[in-house]
C-alpha cells in the first residue's frame, strides 16, 4: 500500500455500507450486518431465484409461482430477498443516490448468477422511461449492469432495451395490474438489435417483485431474435420474508 493510500485511509476510512461503522475495507459490510443481511442462498427457484425449503440436490427445482405463472424467461437468479437489510440497500441505492452500493452489490449478483452465465451471454439491463430518467437522473439497473460486466467480463449494452410508455407506478398494484400497465412499453433500441441477434440476454434490474416488469423486457428480446433470456436482480421479494 502506498503512503498516498495510507494517507487517504487515514482521512477517509472505511466504512460499512449499511450502516457506516469504520470496517477493513471499502465497499463492504461490517460483520453484524452481513449477518444480518438476507444472502440467497442454497436451494432456489431456477425460474426466477427465490429460495426454497430444503437442500440444494442438484436438480432445477420451481416455486409455486412460477409453477402456475409462465414465465418468458427461462431462467433467473437473485442476490438478497428484499427484507430488512435487502430492502435498505435497495432503496439506497434506487431513491438515495447511494451508488457506493454497485458495487458490493455487483460482487454478491455475479456470484449468484454463476450457473446462468455463458460465452454467448449479453448482459442488459431493464430500461427507464426518459420522463423517469430525469427525475432519477440515473438508472439503478444500468449501474448494476455495467458493474456487473466489469465483474464477469462479459459484455455489456446499457441501451438494448427502451421504455417507450411512461406508465404509472407499479407500487400497490396487483401483477395483472403489473403486466398490464406495461403491455406494449418495452421495446428493443433497433440500433442496436444487431448486438442480440442469436445472444443469450442476462436481463438485470434492482428487485423483482411479479416479475411484470422482467416478462416486459425478455418478450421484447425474443422478439427482436434472441436466443435465451435470462434474468438476474439485486433482490426478490419472498411471500415468507
Amino acid at each position: 500500500m502506498t503512503a498516498f493510500q495510507t494517507a487517504l485511509q487515514v482521512i477517509y476510512p472505511a466504512r460499512c455500507t449499511l450502516c457506516g461503522c469504520h470496517v477493513e475495507s471499502d465497499f463492504g459490510l461490517c460483520g453484524p450486518c452481513w449477518r444480518d443481511t438476507p444472502f440467497i442462498a442454497g436451494l432456489v427457484c431456477d425460474t426466477c431465484g427465490v429460495p426454497l425449503p430444503g437442500e440444494d440436490g442438484g436438480d432445477a427445482e420451481h416455486c409455486d409461482e412460477c409453477r402456475s405463472v409462465a414465465r418468458p424467461w427461462s431462467r433467473g437468479r437473485s442476490a438478497l430477498v428484499y427484507h430488512e437489510n435487502g430492502r435498505k440497500l435497495v432503496l439506497a441505492l434506487k431513491h438515495g443516490d447511494r451508488h457506493d452500493v454497485v458495487r458490493p452489490a455487483a460482487v454478491w449478483m455475479a456470484r449468484a448468477a454463476q450457473p446462468l452465465l455463458t460465452r454467448n451471454t449479453l448482459v442488459a439491463p431493464v430500461p427507464l422511461h426518459w420522463l423517469r430518467m430525469l427525475k432519477r437522473r440515473f438508472n439503478q439497473s444500468a449501474l448494476l449492469a455495467q458493474a456487473l460486466a466489469r465483474e464477469t467480463a462479459l459484455p455489456v449494452c446499457p441501451d438494448l432495451l427502451l421504455r417507450s410508455k411512461h406508465t404509472r407506478s407499479l407500487k400497490g398494484l396487483g401483477a395483472d395490474a403489473r403486466h398490464a400497465t406495461l403491455d406494449g412499453a418495452i421495446h428493443i433500441n433497433q440500433r442496436r438489435q444487431t448486438e442480440l441477434i442469436g445472444r443469450n440476454v442476462l436481463l438485470v434490474d434492482d428487485v423483482m417483485t411479479s416479475g411484470a416488469t422482467l416478462s416486459a423486457a425478455a418478450q421484447a428480446c425474443f422478439s427482436a431474435g434472441a436466443q435465451d433470456v435470462r434474468i438476474l436482480t439485486l433482490a426478490r421479494t419472498a411471500k415468507d420474508a
